[in-house]
């Protein structure tokens, strides 16, 4: 995968970090965009010692002009991208009929809007080289719909069907994309939402058909596979990574 660009997004922490060292790993050059820009750089310059290439850039995933802004500064220091992984999301939690609008419209920036804008600001580049690929990081709960999670299971829903129409849209210009939905990963979005209630690790655990909780680098290498080119034949996928919870 040398002479790859890859943008992930969220890719300071948890899997977006898991994934930026496999890819690096592969030989790619890596961009780390992320709301804290210390952790960002702090992630790259960890990458750099082991002797991958990445750059870390503070950037609000949220804001269109900051996307571009980060965009720009890959093409300067990498070149242009032909790998997009976004990871970003945030997992607000509560009761229905206790989210306002502004909690609601947070999360649906955040978790769909801003897969939408990066893959507005970076498509062309992989039109302009005829190759590209965009993983997007969903979620296993728009299977299982688990309650108080309703505005971030709406949100990654809507990154499946985003998923679907690009792949059919870009297929004839060398592009794929597909989405992951990672079940049931030690990250530090599960650990949340196990402090706040709303799990218990070992519960869910024992009900996890291969024994054990996910890793993210199990989800790094399933990421690792398909933006690969041979994986130039997968396309509006749904990638089910989680151990055998859901189907």
């Amino acid at each position: 995968m040398s002479g790859h660009t890859a943008v992930v997004t969220g890719g300071a922490s948890g899997i977006g970090e898991a994934i930026s060292r496999r890819l690096a790993a592969d030989g790619v050059a890596v961009a780390i965009f992320d709301l804290d820009g210390e952790a960002a750089e702090a992630r790259a310059a960890s990458i750099e010692k082991a002797g991958g290439k990445a750059i870390g850039l503070a950037v609000d995933v949220t804001d269109r002009a900051a996307i571009d802004a980060g965009v720009a500064a890959v093409r300067n220091r990498l070149g242009r991208p032909t790998i997009l992984v976004n990871n970003a999301g945030v997992t607000p939690t509560g009761p229905f009929l206790d989210i306002t609008l502004e909690m609601w419209n947070r999360s649906i920036a955040v978790n769909l809007t801003s897969a939408f804008q990066c893959c507005q600001a970076i498509i062309p580049d992989m039109v302009e080289q005829g190759w590209g690929r965009i993983v997007n990081i969903s979620s296993s709960s728009v299977h299982s719909g688990p309650p108080q999670l309703a505005s971030y299971v709406a949100a990654k829903s809507g990154v499946v069907g985003l998923t679907k129409v690009l792949a059919r849209e870009f297929g004839r210009r060398g592009i794929t994309v597909n989405t992951i939905p990672p079940g049931f990963i030690d990250t530090p979005m599960l650990r949340d939402a196990e402090n706040n209630g709303l799990m218990k690790v070992e519960e869910q655990t024992a009900g996890t058909p291969v024994g054990r909780i996910g890793r993210p680098e199990d989800i790094a290498a399933v990421c690792g596979f398909l933006v690969s080119e041979e994986a130039g034949y997968v396309t509006g996928q749904i990638v089910n990574v989680n151990g055998g919870r859901i189907s």
